[in-house]
């Protein structure tokens, strides 16, 4: 009796290989190098055919060697780009760049196989190698400003970045009239954190097209981190004269959003929403900076127009959405959206952090750690996260003895850990341990020496106490070096400099931080150096407005009964 499945399988592999005899037949044929085969004989059908079957089987490196052995046969280029891509789908490294190679050595007019090529150098490290293939590939006009806009993407990840700004000046310098090869100069100094290099080429490259989007978001950028103001009205004029540019605008709110410029920001999500209605991204973030700047039913709009719309990750929308809700004291609707969010998500932990928040505010603390205490199958990382936010919860209820005995409890648990120590230090400095704060804050400083806010506590701590100024001003200068932007740091460093007796000093660095952010403490000490200064009016003034936002804040407090009494 005739077995029909073995039937059916010989009659397809006998199609199989007719059409793959024909079709090798004709990819040589029609090669633009001549191979030295010209008629694919038995060998090569069944060395392809294998490598085909390997392929489907997944044996990708089987295949690619394949592909490869014939490649070099045959001189063809198709069929080393073939054993290229297959290796490198594979992650055949040695492989794809052999192959790689030998596409471009065999098709060297083949954008594509150059492109491959230094890809593949570039990700073995060995940069000098990958560079005559991007010189081939700048060669050619129509490939040229792509491969620009593209080669800092190809060397990120490149460790040395000063040699990849070397390398990227090299490749730019026959192309002075190239915007885009200014553009590539521009990133990879800003890259290199050469700010003043990355400044100059991108105004050249503005210069060069004036209307160019990407380029004027990168020159708001640099002008962002040197002059925000000036960075505003750079946004303002490019915005004028290309009111379209999307991508740019929104740049322009986040930026006057950090600004804490809210009035100016809300007119411009406004614009952004009108031009892309339904696009799900853009209403997240107009949603998200809405937020941030407390426009709380502009931001349950937006985020709620982002998830009709279809916003790929909906969790991280009703994440939002309940920071929305219990910013506008609605905690049932709060939980009803942290709800949503299922444990396999992201989000979740953050939701149920958020939700013990609330139950501690509208039931008690104790509630509220028993339901932090119920999480299961938490990572080490989890748990420490977790223990600080019990902790935060108890401190908050001013219940500074059972937030340190939880904090050291956790420590014994999940030893050496900087951040979990930090908090136990400053645990320690609230129920008056001095002593063990500093031996613990000294400890995360050699456990990891960037960590800044550690700096800074111990040398505020000092500053405060009035003891070992010289030290706390090398501590909270090196804190400022690494958070060059942390409001905190600045009143440390004004704090220090007025125990010092550097009133004027002090007052610039206190005005600085005071107008990111007013902060009850910061109020406190930049009043009191008013006072000091003979400005009495004014520290009032400072000291008042804190009192109506933060009444119960004990530095704001007695600083104001000290010099009011």
């Amino acid at each position: 009796m005739l077995d029909i499945n073995k039937m059916t399988k010989m009659i397809k592999l006998i199609v199989v290989l007719y059409l793959s005899v024909m079709s090798i037949n004709s990819a040589l044929a029609q090669s633009s190098v001549k191979p030295s085969i010209t008629e694919a004989n038995a060998e090569f059908v069944y060395k392809y055919l294998l490598g085909e079957i390997a392929g489907q089987r997944g044996d990708l490196s089987l295949a690619s060697q394949l592909f490869l052995d014939l490649a070099n046969k045959t001189r063809d280029p198709r069929l080393a780009e073939r054993a290229a891509k297959t290796a490198a789908y594979g992650r055949q490294q040695r492989l794809a760049l052999d192959a790689a190679t030998l596409w471009a050595e065999l098709d060297p007019s083949s954008v594509e196989a150059q492109q491959a090529t230094s890809q593949m150098m570039i990700s073995t490290g060995d940069i000098q190698s990958a560079v005559p293939h991007i010189k081939e590939l700048l060669s050619k006009e129509e490939s040229r400003a792509a491969t620009f806009l593209y080669l800092n993407d190809l060397l990120r990840n490149q460790q040395d970045k000063k040699a990849v700004l070397t390398t990227i000046k090299e490749l730019a310098q026959p192309y002075p009239v190239s915007a885009e090869a200014h553009f590539a100069v521009a990133e990879a100094a800003w890259f290199a954190q050469d700010v003043d290099a990355a400044e100059s080429a991108i105004k050249q490259a503005s210069q060069l097209r004036p209307d160019w989007e990407a380029s004027a978001q990168m020159q708001g950028q640099i002008l962002a981190k040197k002059s925000p103001e000036k960075a505003v009205d750079f946004y303002k004029g490019f915005l004028n004269k290309n009111p379209i540019a999307n991508n740019l605008r929104m740049d322009y709110a986040k930026l006057l959003v950090r600004l804490k410029r809210y009035e100016e920001a809300k007119p411009e999500f406004i614009k952004l929403t009108e031009l892309e209605k339904d696009n799900p991204d853009t209403n997240a973030v107009v949603g998200l900076l809405s937020l941030e700047a407390n426009e709380l039913d502009m931001a349950e709009q937006y985020l709620q127009q982002s998830m009709r719309n279809g916003f790929k990750d909906p969790e991280k929308i009703y994440m939002y959405l309940g920071i929305t809700a219990d910013r506008k004291k609605n905690k049932s609707k709060a939980l009803e959206w942290y709800g949503k969010i299922d444990k396999s998500n992201q989000h979740y932990l953050e939701a149920q952090l958020a939700t013990a928040s609330i139950i501690a505010q509208t039931k008690n603390t104790d509630a509220a750690i028993s339901m932090l205490d119920n999480l299961t199958e938490l990572t080490a990382v989890q748990e420490i996260v977790v223990a600080q936010a019990q902790a935060s919860l108890l401190v908050q209820d001013k219940r500074h003895q059972e937030a340190f005995e939880l904090i050291k409890k956790t420590i014994n648990t999940i030893p050496n850990t900087p951040q979990l120590i930090y908090d136990y230090a400053m645990a320690a400095e609230r129920i008056g341990k001095l002593d063990l704060m500093e031996n613990e804050l000294r400890k995360v400083i050699q456990l990891q020496p960037d960590f800044s806010a550690a700096y800074n506590a111990l040398g505020y701590s000092f500053a405060d106490r009035n003891i070992n100024l010289k030290e706390a001003k090398t501590l909270i200068e090196t804190a400022q070096k690494l958070s060059p932007s942390d409001h905190y740091i600045l009143d440390s460093l004004g704090w220090v400099e007025y125990r010092l007796g550097n009133y004027a000093v002090a007052v610039e660095h206190l005005r600085k931080a005071y107008s990111v952010q007013e902060d009850p403490e910061i109020s406190a000490h930049l009043g009191e150096v008013l006072w000091k200064q003979g400005l009495e009016e004014e520290a009032k003034n400072i000291w008042g407005k804190a009192l109506k936002a933060f009444p119960e804040n004990s530095t704001l407090v007695s600083t104001y009964k000290k010099f009011n009494s």
